[in-house]
């Protein structure tokens, strides 16, 4: 078997081309991809090389977890069949290629039970399951507070502001400094930090994946304040202790998704209460991969980039 696949040679080194697929073994289930998502926290670190060592990292590698489509081979037992329309966290089923990823191809191979059903109505916003999974795990880890404060209105700072009113929360507010994505609130008010006066916020949640200005929230935090770190972050993190001593904060890292947080999306987006609606900013076809990659990273206006597999196809 073999694939049309985005392959990271190295850093900055994107193409589009065909590669082996390992033969489907005992509970794998084989999946036409349809549409995947570029991701501009983890793969925006694996395209410019940035990211920490990793287990299981190096190149090359097929990048992507955020792939949609319909199966196409199926084992009995698995609880799925042929024409299940379902989303795809990545596979590790490529031949002298790394799949510690691996989304963005044409074909995928992978575990039935890694696989989760879903709408065929929702198309490509079907993508954007990983990161409304990561936003919910954020939400429901230990003793979580329900955001007051979300810092960034890219994809997941909408999803957690989404994630937060469907809760019953009250609506957050959210910083944002890139003025093109100040518009898009459902129900919440985006400001420029400079805007903000409010200096007792009790839980502030990170959603940029930049933590240069840590010691701004900090100083916008109530006593016992908690911040929570929704991305993934390259860099060491600092901030002044003794602004952080004085308002005595707690500091939460949320790790990846786990399927408990996608049977609750799927379940929110079944059921209407959460809404993917207005979140992909970019389309492009897979044969464009190179200049979509680079759009999505480097377009100040991008927000989120789906590419369409089926012009391969």
């Amino acid at each position: 078997m073999h694939t049309s696949a985005v392959i990271l040679e190295g850093p900055r080194q994107l193409t589009l081309r065909e590669i082996g697929l390992k033969d489907p073994t005992e509970g794998d289930v084989v999946v036409c991809v349809h549409h995947s998502g570029i991701s501009t926290g983890t793969e925006k670190l694996l395209w410019s090389g940035s990211m920490p060592p990793f287990p299981g990292l190096g190149y090359p590698l097929v990048p992507g977890y955020e792939a949609v489509g319909e199966i196409v081979d199926a084992p009995k037992g698995s609880g799925h069949k042929i024409g299940d329309f379902v989303f795809v966290p990545g596979s590790n089923s490529f031949v002298d290629a790394k799949g510690l990823f691996g989304g963005s191809a044409g074909t995928l191979v992978t575990q039935a039970s890694r696989v989760s059903k879903i709408d065929p109505n929702l198309a490509d916003r079907g993508t954007l399951f990983a990161l409304a999974a990561t936003a919910r795990h954020a939400l429901a880890g230990m003793d979580a507070r329900l955001p007051e404060l979300i810092i960034g209105h890219g994809i997941l700072g909408r999803l957690l502001a989404r994630l937060t009113i469907a809760a019953g929360g009250p609506p957050p507010t959210v910083w944002e400094i890139n003025p093109t994505r100040m518009a898009g609130a459902q129900g919440y008010q985006v400001i420029h930090p400079d805007q903000d006066e409010r200096k007792n916020y009790t839980s502030i949640y990170d959603a940029s994946g930049n933590t240069d200005v840590m010691d701004q929230w900090i100083q916008c935090c109530g006593q016992g304040a908690e911040i929570v770190l929704a991305g993934f972050y390259a860099d060491r993190i600092n901030f002044a202790f003794p602004f952080a001593f004085m308002r005595e904060i707690k500091l939460r890292v949320a790790a990846e998704w786990k399927q408990t947080d996608m049977a609750a999306i799927t379940a929110l987006v079944h059921e209407g209460h959460l809404s993917l609606d207005d979140l992909i900013t970019h389309r492009a076809p897979a044969h464009t991969a190179a200049q979509a990659y680079i759009d999505a990273f480097e377009n100040p206006e991008c927000c989120k980039m789906v590419l369409d597999w089926r012009t391969l196809q």
